[in-house]
């Protein structure tokens, strides 16, 4: 059951400070047959207008699932609590809005979804639906945002269709999701998503099912796009490559949390965490001997349930402080004004020697 922080609540930030969206303590917790799941833990970040924020991880750490909290669409079995404060740059109406104030089902954030806030998804293949054409699932979202004219919004489809550089627009349009390549639907999903100029963009893992080519031409399509339509996105992705080529910060999740948060240059240039540490060591590097073997994370992400307070990557940390990390939980340290982490291993900015 979503949180019923009242709007009124938010007190309104200046103009030139505002983010587009500010995510407040948000957690979302799943009751399971043996405890209670912490699947997403008290995650805060902000998303600037036209800026992209990547969102890094390794699988089940929660990014899918705060991602789509934005938007509402998670399943019911998940207790949403915290704010996720939207700030519209062209509906005051929209200014200031508690998105998890509203009714997941209800008209005001249906008139969000979509057309403000649109989302790209995992799977395209699954995410569109195999019984109507690619022409059709694109006009809907048009059709409900934009106009409830067929003829003008089947011509924005085909302007779309032409953005994302898929040729014979017209033959495409009325061809169903299998007819297309899996690099065609991806471009036909962010096709779709971008319908309706929105002001961000959640893609949430959108080259994972891509060859390396494709990706490049996908990840250089959105960039394109978003220097033409201004928006902002919320990138989720476990490789750190395309963190690298698209972000201009970036949020490591790890157990539900965010243990470090920063620019891109100093996430990859100034880590300071033991689990960012990792995952950079574990990336291919140009030059490396071909034959010796990448570093790895020992061990595996623990399940969300009934943790004691401590922090969730002691057992697989090389630097852990026995008698400190695994007895209590760790909180954020504000290393500059703009990098974040939760590790023991240093002390706040604002700290004395």
């Amino acid at each position: 059951m979503a949180s019923q922080a009242s709007q009124a609540s938010i007190a309104p930030q200046a103009e030139s400070e505002q983010p587009l969206l500010s995510v407040q303590d948000l957690k979302i917790c799943i009751q399971m047959d043996n405890g209670e799941m912490k699947a997403v833990d008290g995650v805060d970040f902000e998303i600037k207008k036209g800026k992209t924020l990547g969102l890094v991880g390794e699988s089940g750490c929660g990014k899918s699932l705060t991602s789509r909290a934005i938007i509402s669409i998670n399943p019911k079995e998940c207790e949403t609590t915290g704010q996720i404060v939207y700030h519209s740059t062209s509906e005051k109406t929209l200014n200031n809005l508690n998105l998890l104030s509203l009714d997941p089902r209800g008209k005001q954030i249906r008139s969000i979804r979509g057309r403000k806030i649109a989302m790209i998804f995992q799977e395209p293949m699954t995410a569109f639906s195999p019984m109507y054409t690619i022409g059709n699932q694109i006009m809907e979202s048009i059709l409900i945002h934009r106009t409830k004219n067929k003829k003008e919004a089947k011509k924005i489809a085909l302007e779309m269709l032409s953005k994302v550089g898929i040729s014979d627009q017209e033959k495409r349009f009325d061809q169903y999701p299998h007819e297309f390549s899996g690099g065609m639907r991806q471009r036909a999903m962010i096709s779709m998503a971008l319908s309706c100029n929105p002001e961000l963009l959640i893609a949430d893992e959108p080259t994972t099912a891509l060859d390396v080519t494709i990706q490049a031409q996908v990840l250089e399509l959105m960039k394109g796009l978003q220097k033409e339509f201004g928006m902002a996105i919320l990138l989720v992705t476990h490789d750190l490559g395309i963190i690298a080529e698209m972000c201009d910060e970036v949020a490591v999740m790890y157990l539900g949390k965010i243990v470090e948060q920063s620019t891109v240059d100093e996430i990859f240039y100034n880590p300071k965490h033991p689990y960012t540490k990792g995952l950079l060591k574990s990336m291919p590097k140009l030059g490396t001997d071909r034959n010796k073997r990448l570093d790895s994370i020992e061990g595996t992400v623990p399940m969300a349930i009934n943790l004691p307070p401590m922090c969730g990557f002691y057992d697989r940390c090389t630097d852990r402080i026995e008698g400190v990390c695994n007895v209590q939980a760790v909180p954020k340290t504000q290393l500059s004004d703009n990098h974040m982490v939760r590790c023991f291993l240093y002390k706040d900015k604002n700290e004395g020697e």
